[in-house]
């Protein structure tokens, strides 16, 4: 099943204020493949606005979302900026191929996910390529401990972007990607030179297919405080996908606010594996492969948790594996923060 299949891409690209979302678009809009072809909503708090201008300057197609944060109250905009967009586009007036939306720097990304997979008209014209996060390799680790909001972007991310790595020792963004890394271990990690980085983060989503860790320190703490947690799960059997879609909906309906991520890469008995990826309440529609992306075919499922003590997760699966009909081995229990 092809997810894309007469639907537009939106990239969704997040991050604290001054961590460079800007300056990256900027960049990779330079592309004239992508420049000619995209359309941007750019979300920021006041009247004025000065985002947009910078990014007008690269697409024409740039709208300026300046009534609230999009995660909060101006939902209905976006949702409003999106059709009309599509009006143009079957118009002719002016066509499209994919949508970036940049948010705010206090935004949520969760919401604005929801907008898209809920509406009726966006969730059948629209599909969600990836969300990147910019993180900002000066500040990052004081902003981890004073912003809430950059622990769930990183939890919400599909590809992060380091930014300032050219100001910032080497060691400080070692003791950051390790950081980054346990809240969500299956992100994949990019880094940006003086604003530039592969203009190819901005197509396609290959990290929505979960991969092994690399190593397995369980229930690994550092001075951080708060009460992230992430868990992850080897499945070496295929397993019964209607089975499993009930265990998830009923976690899900008692616990889908404080799941704030779930990812997987699942064996179905199928020649190729389901991708699954949610955020919080919200499932996308889960993808069908046609071949495995990796050459090890064991299924794989993360879960990045607040506030759930990760082990009632396991204790939960494996009870009802015999249900799925499969075997379930943990792979790695992470005290993240």
């Amino acid at each position: 099943m092809d997810k894309y299949k007469g639907k537009k891409p939106i990239t969704i690209v997040t991050g604290c204020l001054g961590s460079g979302k800007t300056t990256i678009l900027q960049e990779i809009l330079k592309d004239d493949e992508i420049k000619k072809n995209t359309a941007v909503i750019v979300n920021e708090f006041g009247k004025v606005g000065l985002d947009h201008h910078l990014l007008r300057k690269s697409v024409e197609r740039t709208i300026l979302l300046n009534n609230g944060c999009i995660c909060c109250n101006s939902r209905e905009d976006l949702a409003e900026e999106l059709k009309s967009l599509l009006n143009m586009d079957e118009m002719g007036v002016s066509t499209f191929d994919r949508v970036i939306i940049e948010t705010t720097g206090m935004a949520d990304p969760s919401p604005i996910l929801f907008t898209v997979l809920t509406n009726p008209l966006l969730q059948h014209r629209y599909v969600i390529d990836c969300v990147i996060a910019t993180v900002d390799a000066k500040n990052g680790l004081l902003q981890f401990e004073n912003n809430s909001e950059l622990i769930k972007q990183i939890t919400v991310a599909d590809k992060i972007v380091i930014t300032k790595t050219d100001i910032t020792p080497e060691e400080e963004i070692g003791e950051l990607l390790k950081l980054i890394t346990d809240i969500s271990p299956s992100c994949e990690l990019h880094r940006a030179i003086h604003g530039q980085v592969d203009k190819s983060i901005i197509i396609g989503n290959k990290a929505s297919y979960p991969s092994p860790l690399k190593q397995s320190n369980i229930s690994r703490d550092n001075h951080y405080s708060s009460d992230i947690r992430s868990i992850s799960f080897t499945i070496k059997k295929p397993l019964d996908w209607t089975a499993f879609g009930l265990w998830l909906s009923m976690l899900l309906h008692a616990k889908g606010e404080d799941v704030l991520r779930v990812k997987g890469l699942l064996d179905v008995g199928e020649k190729g594996p389901i991708v699954l990826n949610g955020v919080q309440h919200i499932i996308h529609p889960p993808q069908h492969l046609e071949e495995w992306p990796l050459d090890e075919k064991n299924s794989h499922l993360v879960f990045i948790l607040r506030s759930i003590d990760p082990q009632s997760i396991e204790r939960s699966l494996k009870a009802f594996q015999t249900f799925l009909n499969t075997e379930i081995e943990l792979l790695e229990l992470q005290a993240v923060l």
